[in-house]
């Protein structure tokens, strides 16, 4: 079997655990995915199980997108492939009750919110300069950046104002409180990064532990 999910992000509630505590949960519907390639040590090198999900129409695919997704005879949006060894079959589906029950460690991975072009008060929590005292004019500014002669350029990755938010994000050792597998849908103790309706992968955590709800 598969080792993760594609799934998305319906946003946040909250439920009850076994021991009365009150839970906040991300819901996830993870609808079954499709097996549209299977990689093998032999052919490819390494073992991995590629997944599709979401339907996509023919016409907004290059040709070569539309004859990779037709040997498994359907039209996904979304690929993505997770590695280890599995036994499935090409164009099978895979459903979420097949793969996590409540209790199980999980890895869940997104992409943030795009945030925009953003200054270093918000981008890197600087502080600012001082309201009063001479200040004029440079309230929410990054200070100096450079250096003299030597050397003479600036650092790289020097923190300065730029694009913030809208880069891939795993959170790690989630618990899965609840599958419900008539709706296919995982609900997972906290957040998770992305919007809502946002596209995110779940896999069988590398480094599981223990639930701590009863």
């Amino acid at each position: 079997m598969a080792l993760g999910m594609i799934g998305k992000k319906l946003g946040m509630t909250q439920v009850f655990a076994k021991n009365g505590n009150l839970v906040p949960v991300t819901v996830i519907q993870a609808d079954p995915c499709t097996v549209v390639q299977q990689k093998t040590a032999e052919k490819d090198g390494y073992e991995a199980v590629q997944l599709g999900a979401g339907e996509q129409k023919a016409q907004r695919l290059t040709k070569a997108a539309v004859g990779h997704r037709k040997k498994a005879g359907k039209m996904v949006r979304v690929l993505k492939e997770f590695p280890g060894a599995s036994d499935v079959t090409l164009g099978q589906e895979i459903k979420v009750a097949d793969l996590f029950k409540a209790g199980d460690k999980i890895d869940v991975t997104g992409t943030t919110k795009g945030r925009g072009f953003q200054g270093v008060m918000k981008r890197h929590n600087f502080s600012g300069f001082p309201g009063s005292h001479g200040t004029h004019e440079y309230f929410r500014h990054g200070g100096s950046i450079g250096n003299r002669t030597h050397p003479g350029r600036v650092f790289k990755n020097k923190r300065m104002a730029g694009r913030m938010g809208g880069l891939q994000r795993t959170i790690l050792n989630l618990t899965v409180v609840d599958v419900r597998a008539e709706e296919n849908v995982i609900l997972v103790e906290g957040s998770i990064p992305g919007a809502r309706n946002g596209w995110i992968f779940v896999r069988k955590a590398v480094r599981g532990e223990e639930s701590s709800h009863g």
